[in-house]
């Protein structure tokens, strides 16, 4: 459908697994030459080496997006290996539950470090080439947990999550005369291997919170910003895109049973 990615530079963050990865492997497919990037070596080696052994363009990058300087030399690989960077998949994040009374200073810290400030570094360390590209993107991973909806145990990512969102919305406003568009997609649960963690039974109950009955794909998020990527999405930008099965839409779970006794 789209024409306009081919030969562009991405970065993906957090790209070793999950949403991350289908990011990278997606935006691989249609022709983008792209920086995996991850905290382990071995781990974005893993996936260039699915994205190569299909006829894509990848290097891999070991990063701690906590770390300015680590970000900086990220910026540079993607320079010396691709000749610029014009798209931007802020995409990393971590999500350990700990409920309030029992979350320390260390736990909230820890989450806010590596989903807010790290957004604010990644994107920092690519302004410039950013500017210099004819479209330049950045695409930030959020969530609907803390944005819009909430969940016992990540009151913390849950700011992180809504943080975020401010902070795209003001950078949109202040990267739009360059022509740099900043919007997120928001996921509701979709099956990565840190869902499948939590369990037959908390997957079958996110399940039968989703009007569609599933949770949803990576491909669901990375088709999605493979969106906000695009040339013919240039007018967009300050906006988050939720992708969640309509699993926010319910106003209690009499709508849900109302639902499945009127197919």
């Amino acid at each position: 459908m789209f024409t306009s990615l081919q030969g562009r530079s991405v970065i993906v963050t957090g790209a070793s697994k999950g949403i991350g990865r289908g990011l990278a492997l997606r935006f691989a497919e249609v022709g983008c030459a792209v920086l995996v990037v991850a905290r382990g070596q071995d781990a974005a080696e893993a996936v260039v080496g699915e994205i190569t052994a299909a006829g894509g363009t990848a290097r891999a990058f070991a990063a701690d997006i906590t770390k300015a300087a680590e970000t900086r030399a990220m910026a540079e690989a993607a320079i010396a290996a691709f000749g610029g960077i014009d798209i931007l998949c802020a995409n990393a994040g971590i999500f350990p539950a700990a409920k309030l009374g029992t979350m320390t200073e260390a736990d909230f810290d820890g989450v806010i470090d590596t989903n807010l400030k790290g957004t604010f570094l990644t994107v920092s360390a690519c302004l410039e080439a950013l500017k210099a590209s004819e479209a330049g993107r950045i695409i930030l991973t959020s969530s609907i947990t803390g944005p819009v909806t909430g969940y016992p145990g990540w009151s913390h990512y849950g700011a992180s999550k809504a943080g975020q969102l401010g902070f795209m919305r003001t950078a949109a406003i202040e990267l739009a005369p360059w022509g740099i568009t900043v919007n997120a997609v928001m996921p509701g649960n979709i099956f990565t291997e840190g869902l499948a963690d939590m369990g037959a039974d908390y997957i079958a109950k996110m399940e039968a919170s989703v009007p569609m009955r599933r949770l949803g794909t990576v491909s669901d998020i990375a088709n999605a910003a493979l969106f906000f990527a695009t040339k013919e999405a240039a007018y967009v930008t300050g906006q988050g895109m939720v992708i969640d099965g309509g699993q926010i839409l319910p106003e209690s779970l009499a709508a849900l049973e109302e639902m499945s006794a009127h197919p």
